[in-house]
């Protein structure tokens, strides 16, 4: 097995489709439309996606303009070389940066949070700082807990 995709369910496609090409710097990959069940999707991803990476899938629902979140969804990770000045660049670009680059509770590992246009975390962890294991500060970091 291996990991395809992560699929977000959002309010307004190309609104999600700018912030993860213009914003996180992803590729739009491809997109589909389905007429007879009113859908749109929207695959974005780094390095051409699959098979190289794992890609977001965006649905968009016809009519449907906002979800809510629920409790179960935590957030998606980007490992990145310097979580510093991925905020600056993903706030020069209009981003929502939702915690600044710095180490985590109790750890080392420089981490950061942004908010997409539907409300869905997403953490950069600086790649650097550690070999990306969440292992050693989940249960002492409380951004993993919301």
């Amino acid at each position: 097995m291996r990991f395809l995709h992560t699929m977000l369910r959002v309010g307004n496609l190309q609104r999600s489709i700018d912030f993860y090409t213009q914003v996180l710097g992803m590729q739009l990959l491809r997109t589909s439309e389905n007429a007879e069940y009113k859908y749109s999707l929207a695959f974005l991803g780094f390095e051409g996606g699959n098979p190289a990476q794992a890609e977001i899938e965006l649905t968009y629902n016809w009519g449907t303009e906002s979800y809510d979140m629920g409790t179960a969804y935590g957030h998606i990770a980007l490992g990145v070389p310097d979580a510093y000045a991925a905020c600056d660049k993903i706030k020069a670009a209009g981003g929502n940066v939702t915690r600044e680059a710095g180490p985590v509770k109790g750890g080392s590992t420089v981490i950061a949070f942004v908010t997409d246009p539907d409300g869905y975390k997403i953490e950069l962890i600086q790649e650097n700082s550690r070999a990306h294991q969440h292992s050693d500060t989940a249960s002492v970091d409380p951004l993993r807990a919301a």
